[in-house]
């Protein structure tokens, strides 16, 4: 049985990859370009980019399951029409191809396809996706609920797919060093000038892998249904201490409140658009602190087995793994929390 992962070289792409190879199955990696999440690993890999339909059906050709990752993530606006075309015509193609082969489709959206307000009622399966019209939503929330009705438009004719809503993925064998990533390494090397209100909910990466990899049963995952999987809602305040506790690196003491953060916003999205790199804060990504507390993963635990571990877990996990991969010196601290 021929399994396609798209996205393969992201962070949960590189942590399912390695799951399915313990378990002995044959992977196909559909990748763009960056490949260090598989560098190495028993896979067959190709090259395609899901925006092209035409390679995305070569590509899947023979699988009898495809599990779609793949995405741009943004907290900048649509990058030149990228996000949009990856999100929302890139996932149309890759679910048209599964739809063409007969495959079954596990498709990774995010907790962003759902609005996020009334703050004060959780957040479960049946939440009103984003609107795709509406532009006072971010782009990446708009073109992942977007993304998802093209799913459920192939359902209706017939496909069999499965949709996830992961909130904040966090978690080791983070290669790419994703956007969570960066900010447990700027924690470390004090990179960061303060902290900021507001916080999100966290999710380990290899529990939601293990929710993806317990859906491939029919049974199980059941097709047409949505899973929320998330975690634990820790402030950026919590993280940052919980950061320090474990690697004894002092955490900033300044914690702005996110209307003071957006007057530099200008400033940090200049700045980016000069230097190339991604900016400190953005509207966006100020908008995702202001977050629901309560997503609820009720369904996922009852029929996937979903059970996410302790946040400080995954932090002290996290550590390791990037002493272990180099990125923070050999002998740095890094004690798990009593």
């Amino acid at each position: 049985m021929t399994i396609v992962v798209t996205g393969a070289s992201g962070h949960i792409g590189g942590n399912l990859v390695r799951a399915l190879l313990e378990r002995g199955e044959q992977v196909r990696c559909v990748v763009h370009r960056d490949t260090r999440a598989i560098d190495g690993l028993p896979v067959e890999t190709v090259s395609a980019d899901v925006c092209d339909e035409d390679a995305i059906v070569r590509a899947t050709e023979g699988a009898t399951l495809i599990y779609h990752l793949a995405a741009v993530i943004s907290i900048d606006g649509n990058k030149g029409g990228m996000v949009e075309k990856v999100n929302v015509g890139g996932t149309r193609n890759v679910a048209r191809a599964a739809l063409t082969h007969g495959a079954r489709l596990l498709y990774t959206s995010s907790i962003h396809a759902m609005q996020q307000f009334p703050l004060d009622v959780p957040i479960r399966e049946d939440r009103p996706r984003v609107p795709w019209g509406d532009t006072k939503w971010p782009w990446y929330d708009r073109t992942k609920a977007q993304g998802e009705r093209e799913v459920r438009a192939l359902i209706e004719q017939g496909l069999d797919a499965v949709i996830f809503h992961p909130t904040g993925v966090i978690g080791p064998h983070d290669y790419g060093v994703s956007r969570l990533g960066r900010v447990w390494l700027d924690l470390w090397h004090g990179r960061l000038p303060s902290l900021v209100d507001g916080g999100f909910d966290w999710v380990d990466v290899r529990d939601v892998v293990d929710a993806l990899l317990t859906a491939r049963d029919p049974a199980r995952g059941r097709c047409g249904q949505s899973y929320l999987l998330t975690g634990t809602w820790k402030s950026v305040a919590e993280l940052a201490a919980v950061a320090e506790q474990i690697t004894g690196r002092p955490a900033p003491r300044l914690n702005v409140p996110r209307w003071l953060a957006a007057m530099g916003v200008p400033f940090f999205v200049g700045w980016g658009r000069m230097t190339g790199k991604e900016p400190l804060y953005t509207f966006e990504s100020l908008h995702a602190l202001h977050s629901n507390r309560e997503m609820l993963h009720e369904k996922a635990s009852e029929d996937l087995g979903f059970a996410p571990r302790p946040f400080e877990v995954s932090a002290y996990d996290i550590y390791r793994w990037h002493r272990e991969a180099g990125n923070i010196p050999a002998d740095a601290r890094v004690e798990p929390i009593a």
